[in-house]
C-alpha cells in the first residue's frame, strides 16, 4: 500500500500547489438565495436553484404526499416493480409541458447522457461534439463506441464541414443548451438545419435552460420554437425545478428504444417516488399565475446593468449563468474568498472543469434575490477582482 498511498498523496500535493484542490462547504440550512455555513449567513450565488424552488413550500408540501402515499424508496428498477404512480405522472407532465411525445425519467441528468449516447451511438457511428460540453455528454461518448468528432465552440460552419466530410452510417450532433460554465445558448435551429441536412439526431441537454429559457420556461427549444422527430431532448429537475432527477423527451419510438435499452435506466433504481411528484408540482409552479420566472429576468436585467455602471466586464450571457472570468486559479480563488468576506457566496471555477487559463467566478443568479442584493453583488465584484 506504501507506493499507492504516496501516489495518492503526491496528487493531492499537486493539485494543492496549481490552487486546483477542490473543498466541499458544509451548508447548516436549506438551499436558497439565502444560506448559512460555517462562517456564517450569507447571499448565495453558487446554485443552480434559479428559480428558488428547492425550498420551496409547495414542493415540500408534494414531496410530504409522495411519502405519506408511497414510502420513500421505488425498491426496484424501473422495469421490473419501481414504475409507481408519481412516476407515470410525471412523465405525462414533463412531455405536455415541453410538447414532445414522450418523457422518460431518469435517476440524474448525468445518467441520462450515458443512457442516451451509449444507445444511441454504435462502432459504425460519428457523434459531433461542442468543444465545451458538459461532461455527461463526454463520457458518453466514450462508452458509445462511436467515433467522436469535436467541433470549434458554437460554431455552425466548423459543424458542417466536419458532417459532410463524414461518412458514418448513423450521425449524433450532441450539445448543451444554455452552456453550464459561460452562460451561452447554442445555436439551436442552425444545428438542427445541419442534422436535417446530414440525416442525423440532434442531442440536446437543456439542463440550464428549462425553467429559465422560453415562454413559460418551457425550455430551449420553445425558446427557438423548433422542433423535429430527430431531436432527443434531456433537461434535469435538480436546477430551475428544485428537485432530482432527469427526464430525456423525445419521438415515441426513440423513447421506448431508450426505455429498453439504455443501461443507466434498466440498470438503476428508479427514482423515489417523492421525486417524480415534487417535479409535477415544480411545473405546476411554472405554469401557475405567480411563477418566479419574471422576477429571475429581472434580476438579470439589474445585474448586467449594474455591473456595466461598476466596470465590471462581462461574457455576453443573458441567462442566469454569469461568469467573470479571471484567468489563473489563485486569482480566482483569491476573489471569491473577499466576496465571501463581504457576505457573498460565490464560488471560483478552475481546471478541468473550464480550460486552462480561463479559471473564473460563477454567478447565479435567483428569482428569490432582491434587486438591491443582486446590484450590491455587482459593486462588490468591482472591488473584489481589482
Amino acid at each position: 500500500m506504501g507506493a499507492l498511498k504516496d501516489r495518492a498523496a503526491g496528487e493531492v500535493a499537486r493539485l494543492d500547489r496549481a490552487s486546483l484542490r477542490r473543498t466541499r462547504r458544509v451548508l447548516d440550512s436549506p438551499q436558497g438565495p439565502h444560506v448559512r455555513d460555517a462562517v456564517g449567513a450569507c447571499v448565495n450565488f453558487s446554485s443552480n436553484d434559479y428559480l428558488g424552488l428547492a425550498d420551496d413550500a409547495r414542493l415540500r408540501a408534494a414531496a410530504h404526499a409522495a411519502i405519506d402515499a408511497y414510502g420513500v424508496g421505488a425498491g426496484a428498477s424501473p422495469l421490473v416493480s419501481g414504475n409507481l404512480r408519481p412516476h407515470e405522472e410525471a412523465e405525462a407532465r414533463f412531455a405536455s409541458f415541453v410538447r414532445l411525445p414522450r418523457a422518460l425519467l431518469f435517476s440524474s441528468g448525468y445518467a441520462a447522457n450515458l443512457g442516451i449516447l451509449a444507445t444511441l451511438g454504435s462502432a459504425d457511428a460519428e457523434i459531433f461534439s461542442d468543444r465545451l460540453n458538459h461532461a455527461s455528454l463526454i463520457d458518453g461518448m466514450r462508452l458509445a463506441r462511436a467515433r467522436v468528432t469535436v467541433y470549434a465552440h458554437s460554431d455552425a460552419g466548423d459543424l458542417a464541414t466536419r458532417m459532410e466530410a463524414s461518412n458514418a452510417a448513423v450521425k449524433i450532433v450532441a450539445t448543451d443548451a444554455v452552456f453550464s460554465m459561460d452562460g451561452d445558448v447554442a445555436p439551436l435551429p442552425r444545428l438542427l438545419e445541419l442534422c436535417e441536412r446530414f440525416d442525423a439526431w440532434l442531442l440536446v441537454d437543456d439542463a440550464h435552460g428549462i425553467g429559465v429559457l422560453g415562454p413559460g420556461g418551457r425550455g430551449a427549444l420553445a425558446h427557438f420554437g423548433i422542433a423535429s422527430p430527430r431531436i432527443v431532448y434531456m433537461a434535469t429537475l435538480g436546477k430551475a425545478l428544485g428537485g432530482y432527477g432527469a427526464f430525456v423527451c423525445g419521438d415515441e419510438n426513440v423513447i421506448e428504444w431508450l426505455m429498453q435499452r439504455a443501461r443507466s435506466y434498466v440498470f438503476s433504481t428508479a427514482l423515489p417516488p417523492m421525486a417524480a411528484a415534487v417535479a409535477t408540482a415544480g411545473i405546476d409552479i411554472l405554469e401557475g399565475d405567480d411563477t418566479p420566472l419574471p422576477s429571475l429576468h429581472r434580476n438579470i436585467e439589474a445585474f448586467r446593468r449594474e455591473c456595466d455602471r461598476s466596470g465590471v466586464a462581462l461574457c455576453s450571457s443573458t441567462t442566469a449563468i454569469q461568469p467573470i472570468l479571471i484567468g489563473a486559479p489563485d486569482r480566482a480563488v483569491a476573489a471569491s474568498a473577499r466576496l465571501r468576506e463581504r457576505g457573498f457566496l460565490v464560488p471560483a471555477i478552475r481546471p478541468p472543469t473550464v480550460p486552462a487559463d480561463t479559471s473564473r467566478l460563477r454567478i447565479s443568479l435567483c428569482a428569490a434575490h432582491t434587486q438591491a442584493e443582486v446590484e450590491s453583488l455587482a459593486r462588490a465584484l468591482a472591488l473584489a477582482i481589482e
